[in-house]
């Protein structure tokens, strides 16, 4: 069943949601058994390759030079984002760090695009205010437990996705494949320089490296699904809803690990997720 060409964009960014979702679940629970560094390293190794497999066996052509160098540029920020954000959601409570992730890699292509558009209406400034107390009721200190660990590279992480949006979008409409293989390598690059000089060279278990490859093809798949749906559609209708898939990594956090948070924290996480569709409106 064909989908038509005006819910392309939705259908793609709903797509991404969950495989990113999905991959940042398994990428953070084996993180907390693992280097996050160097399993971000091997998700990396196997998106490209089913990436270029894809490229390959569909017979894509290769995009020009500029599709391919912000590509690149969008790699090297991801690498990193990614990276930091595994070693997060090993570190803190994965339904708190996750949705900050979001709402910054969303919230900050927005801007962008504010400054770029012309003022936004009313519904997207209403979703900025809430996106800050979304934030802030996460971050708040509670009686002896303080702030939850993880957040400070939640932020970080978020920055680093916002980056990547961005310049996914200035790479163009060329192939789907070659424009995500590329970025991966180059996230490849950067995380195994990471390792190097970090020197985090603990050694994984069999169990972690195969979390490690199901992630990264998840990772690689979302990735692909949202450039198709930023090449059919709107940028921030692509990024809005692809930025809903902490709502996943909830879930299934709640559901397998049985996370528990305080009223407080839980209301400061609906917030957030909650302001990801009203900034990018």
């Amino acid at each position: 069943m064909l989908v038509p060409s005006q819910m392309v964009p939705a259908v793609a960014s709903l797509a991404a949601t969950f495989a990113w979702g999905m991959s940042d679940f398994l990428g953070g629970f084996a993180s907390r058994k693992a280097n996050a560094f160097l399993l971000s390293t091997i998700t990396h190794v196997s998106g490209t390759a089913l990436m270029l497999v894809l490229a390959w066996a569909l017979a894509s052509p290769v995009p020009a030079r500029h599709s391919l160098e912000w590509a690149m540029v969008a790699g090297a920020l991801a690498g990193g984002a990614l990276a930091i954000f595994y070693r997060a959601l090993a570190a803190g409570d994965m339904g708190l760090t996750a949705p900050v992730g979001a709402v910054l890699g969303a919230g900050i292509p927005t801007l962008v695009d504010m400054f770029s558009e012309g003022k936004p209406g009313a519904l997207r400034i209403a979703g900025f205010l809430l996106a800050g107390l979304g934030i802030w009721l996460i971050s708040r200190r509670e009686g002896e437990r303080g702030r939850p660990h993880g957040l400070g590279m939640a932020v970080l992480a978020g920055f680093g996705f916002a980056g990547y949006f961005l310049c996914v979008r200035q790479a163009g409409n060329g192939s789907v494949f070659w424009i995500a293989a590329t970025s991966r390598a180059v996230s490849f690059v950067t995380t195994l320089l990471l390792v190097v000089l970090t020197r985090q060279y603990r050694p994984m278990n069999l169990s972690g490296v195969g979390w490690g490859l199901l992630a990264g093809m998840l990772d690689v798949s979302g990735s692909a699904f949202f450039i198709r749906a930023s090449q059919a559609g709107r940028l921030d209708t692509a990024v809005v809803i692809s930025s809903l898939y902490p709502a996943i990594t909830v879930l299934l956090a709640r559901l397998i690990l049985k996370e528990h948070f305080s009223r407080w924290r839980l209301a400061g996480m609906l917030a957030a997720l909650l302001a990801v569709p009203m900034i990018a409106l």
